[in-house]
């Protein structure tokens, strides 16, 4: 099973509160990690990729939906549009997920 980090998790609870909502986001994020492959597709790592659909999602579950769907088929345009592109991006990703 794919792992989701403790950092990630207190972000799932913090955007989507409710407890089975957050179980769900949860599931929907392993499963797509899990159709991009072994290591989150050509090396970008499972942490990123989720929490990219996370942060685009902005706490709401139809977005997360249509993220999820987006990533899957481009997921490089979704590392774009939450600043996960760059060569910074472990720096953006430890103030999103302190």
């Amino acid at each position: 099973m794919i792992e989701i980090t403790q950092r990630l998790q207190r972000r799932i609870r913090r955007d989507f509160p409710d407890a089975e909502v957050a179980k769900d986001v949860e599931s929907s994020l392993r499963l797509m990690a899990w159709k991009l492959g072994p290591d989150g597709m050509t090396g970008v790592g499972h942490e990123r990729l989720m929490a990219a659909a996370v942060i685009h999602a902005r706490g709401d579950v139809r977005r997360l939906r249509d993220t999820v769907s987006l990533e899957q088929l481009d997921w490089r345009d979704l590392l774009v549009a939450t600043y996960l592109a760059d060569s910074d991006f472990p720096q953006y990703l430890d103030q999103e997920l302190p």
